[in-house]
């Protein structure tokens, strides 16, 4: 599965994420960095319908795994959801940015 979390103004560049076990409302994803995983646990934790959300690396060299639960919604409209609201914080943050020039 890739997810593309760049528009806009910015590179194009898809994200290559490996599900690792998807039911329901329970997901694990390996995600490429840190840096997403982080991202998306904090706007996951967000959401009044995901009841776990954290991610794990059991060694510095390995990819970190995502496991997301939900009441009430799918984990994977979950994650959508999130990122679609990380996508807007963006563009928000970019368009205020360009403002300043």
């Amino acid at each position: 599965m890739e997810v593309n979390l760049f528009r806009k103004g910015f590179q194009n560049k898809n994200m290559e994420v490996k599900i690792l076990m998807s039911e329901k409302e329970e997901i694990e994803l390996e995600l490429e960095n840190l840096t997403m995983a982080e991202i998306l646990r904090v706007y996951l934790n967000k959401d009044e319908g995901v009841t776990f959300a954290a991610w794990r690396r059991l060694h510095p060299t390995d990819r970190p795994v995502l496991k997301v639960k939900t009441k009430g919604k799918t984990a994977k409209k979950a994650i959508n959801d999130a990122i679609s609201v990380i996508t807007k914080d963006l563009d928000k943050t970019l368009e205020d940015f360009k403002k300043l020039k």
